[in-house]
């Protein structure tokens, strides 16, 4: 969290006007590199950039791998220093550490995204933050491996367990590791970065201002553009240490640590390694993704001197935490608890903590020159650890009970690094631990129902009195909270019957409870997860016959139902929507268009504009609006499953109109002829026929001759929703069955 380079020099965005709503995605690639190649225009129209193909199997590639061979490897790369860029203390294992604790922990709890699952540190923006500085070259380091290795181990996987590797060749404790983080092969483009025009500098504003009533916006985590974390000396670099504290406690919640584990990694990061300010900063070259094309990807050339080792230029914070930066060790707590220390100002201009009066005992070796010994320093951010009290409390738990320390940032390092993974399931591997966390959402084994089983249930259903939309509405709230960015959510486990989901404004939990109580009394042998489903399948089916056309929706029993004792309460809070398009649902004005918010939504479903487009028709007509509002409903015969809303939506007979409301942009439609009132729509409604790209896909929709496609679709679109969190079927098996 403490090596960042200072970059002021990044491009301006003339897009940016101050006080609008900001845009979903925020700066994006475009506005950082407005020259960049646009290899983007060669995957338009569903084509993939994914050289392997839509039939590569990772998870059979890696079950096939030398894991024993690949670890050895990695070992004895940690200390075959490269002259290119010589290893500090002859050991590569720091520097491993902090390219594997970069590329997690971009995650936040708020969206899911970010994260190791995908291999992003290899594109922009991430590639050339401030704070992942020089990191290009960890990766490169890590080249003859993975071309040794080839597809039995992705990017994603290999930065992780070199990271894992690191700490055990220095004598660490690892908890365990899953493979399973399947490589991508261009940039995100979904995930908002921020809004700033600037990276991390002094003297630009930070994210957190309490004076200014300014707090992190939802769903950043770190404090300033650019950073993984925290500024290391401060919040706009002002070395005040309680303030640090109370930054990182909110940036590291935000990523899903609470602050025992906060210390324990900050700790345990910092008991390895150095920073690197050896020289002005002025020295430093362009980021990887705006260097020379003779350089090859590589950032950051520095002509401080020999630009590297002793030379070396990142942060600009200068040393190592401890005296043994290669071992594990308690001495980061001994350091920082036993000695007072004194602010210094590095050569490149950094300003950090040295301790007054140090034991040459406790200095450090020079990382390139073993006979000499040289000061140890802190950062601001480590200094919250001995100033803020919570963080004191732990620090010197710690400091007495090393077992306790060690134990803390294996479990902290292993969550880290797999946080973004969802569920246990999804692991690979022969170290995936055997003990069951409960930020892993553990949901116990289903069985399948019979078909008997099934046949009886979907009759009591159709004899239960329950709506189409009661059905239709409580199977989709509990399928939709799944989320692809982090594989969390989903129908499987029924969480929806536990705290908080219960209680969620979005799923009216008063009318939820009769459903949920009628469906708990119907289920017989079937799991309360695959009766929601099925529930709302018969709904569909039923509406779709009401509409006089057969249809048998897919059901993949076989879930299992999770329970309250293993449901952790705050971290599922994080994920209650603030606004659900496919429920016109709005709890308050957002920053965001309610359209972007829809649109956001269904990119985490996994959804494609046409399954977006579908689903929006058909749960409009079945009745699945949050409090039943009219808004949406073009339809002369709800419950019914049709394709009313787009041919409504459509009709040139009809014109819209503005009512102006505090909650949101709602709209009334009226008949062209005689001013007659027709219908209620939101902005969410109306987007399907103002954006040009969407009326193309709902014209399909109303066209007459279509009315048994759109049922088809919605289906496919609907079953997909419901499996989508299916990790323990095969994706083969669940394809097949959408397709029956």
């Amino acid at each position: 969290m403490a090596d960042y380079e200072d970059d002021g020099a990044a491009p301006q965005c003339p897009m940016h006007t101050p006080g609008a709503a900001r845009s979903l995605l925020g700066r994006t690639n475009k506005d950082w590199w407005p020259e960049g190649l646009p290899v983007d225009i060669l995957h338009q129209g569903g084509t993939s950039p994914d050289p392997m193909g839509a039939d590569f199997d990772y998870a059979e590639a890696f079950k096939s791998i030398d894991y024993v061979a690949l670890k050895s490897d990695l070992t004895a790369l940690m200390t075959d220093s490269k002259s290119w860029w010589p290893a500090d203390y002859g050991n590569y294992g720091p520097f491993m550490i902090r390219m594997a604790w970069h590329a997690a922990g971009t995650y936040r709890t708020a969206d899911g995204r970010g994260g190791s699952s995908s291999g992003q540190q290899r594109f922009a923006p991430l590639n050339s933050w401030p704070d992942n500085g020089n990191l290009d070259k960890a990766r490169r380091l890590l080249w003859p491996i993975k071309q040794k290795y080839g597809p039995q181990i992705s990017w994603a996987d290999l930065f992780v367990l070199a990271g894992n590797v690191a700490i055990e060749s220095m004598g660490g404790p690892v908890f365990g590791f899953g493979g399973g983080r399947k490589d991508v092969f261009e940039p995100e483009r979904d995930t908002y970065w921020g809004a700033e025009e600037l990276w991390v500098s002094q003297g630009v504003e930070t994210r957190i201002q309490p004076d200014k009533e300014m707090d992190l916006e939802m769903p950043l985590a770190a404090i300033q553009m650019g950073l993984i974390y925290v500024n290391p000396e401060g919040r706009g670099g002002n070395m005040d240490a309680l303030q640090s504290a109370h930054d990182i406690k909110i940036t590291f919640e935000r990523m899903a640590m609470n602050h025992e584990e906060t210390v324990a990694l900050t700790a345990g990061g910092h008991t390895f390694g150095k920073a690197h300010g050896a020289g002005d900063a002025a020295h430093v070259g362009d980021t990887p993704e705006s260097a020379g094309i003779a350089l090859q990807g590589m950032g950051w050339t520095n002509s401080h001197e020999t630009g590297v080792g002793t030379h070396a230029i990142t942060s600009g914070l200068e040393g190592a935490w401890v005296n043994t930066p290669t071992q594990w060790s308690e001495n980061y707590f001994r350091l920082l608890l036993d000695y007072d220390y004194e602010m210094v100002t590095t050569p490149a201009g950094a300003r950090q903590w040295q301790p007054i009066n140090q034991r040459e005992e406790d200095m450090a070796p020079d990382a390139h020159d073993p006979t000499k010994r040289v000061p140890t320093m802190m950062s601001t951010a480590d200094m919250a650890m001995k100033v803020d009290p919570e963080f004191r409390v732990i620090s010197e738990k710690f400091r007495t009970d090393h077992e306790a320390f060690k134990d803390a940032f294996a479990r902290a390092w292993f969550k880290l690094t797999h946080r973004d993974m969802g569920p246990k399931i999804r692991y690979l591997g022969p170290e995936v631990p055997e003990e069951d966390l409960i930020w892993q959402d553990p949901i116990p084994s289903g069985t399948a129902p019979s078909d008997a089983d099934v046949a009886a249930f979907k009759d009591k259903v159709l004899a239960s009195g329950l709506s189409v939309g009661q059905l239709v509405k409580t199977a989709w709230a509990s399928a939709s909270t799944y989320r692809k960015s982090d594989c969390r959510g989903g129908a499987n486990g029924a969480r929806i019957r536990l705290s908080p989901q219960k209680d969620w404004a979005v799923n009216e939990p008063a009318k939820l409870a009769i459903v949920l109580a009628k469906l708990e009394e119907l289920r017989g042998p079937l799991s309360m997860a695959d009766a929601i489903v099925l529930a709302g399948s018969v709904g569909i089916e039923k509406a779709a016959k009401d509409a006089g056309l057969a249809v048998s929706v897919p059901f993949t029993g076989g879930r299992g139902d999770a329970t309250q004792d293993w449901t952790e309460i705050d971290s599922f809070a994080v994920m209650e929507p603030r606004a659900d398009g496919f429920r016109n649902y709005l709890a308050t004005k957002q920053s965001v268009k309610t359209e972007e918010l829809l649109i956001d939504r269904a990119h985490l479903l996994g959804l494609s504009a046409p399954e977006m487009v579908v689903l929006i028709g058909g749960l409009r007509v079945l009745g699945v609006n949050h409090d039943d509002q009219p808004h949406g409903v073009l339809t002369t015969r709800p419950g019914q499953l049709t394709n009313d809303f787009f041919v409504n939506l459509l009709d040139m007979d009809t014109f819209w109109e503005e009512v102006d409301t505090s909650a949101d942009e709602q709209f009334i439609g009226y008949d062209r002829g005689g001013r007659e009132q027709k219908w209620h729509a939101t902005r969410t409604d109306l987007i399907f026929g103002s954006n040009s790209q969407l009326r193309a896909t709902a014209e399909v929709y109303a066209e007459r001759g279509h009315e048994q496609k759109f049922v088809r679709d919605f289906v496919a679109a609907w079953v997909k929703v419901m499996n989508a969190d299916r990790f323990d079927v095969t994706t083969k098996s669940l394809s097949s069955n959408r397709a029956s």
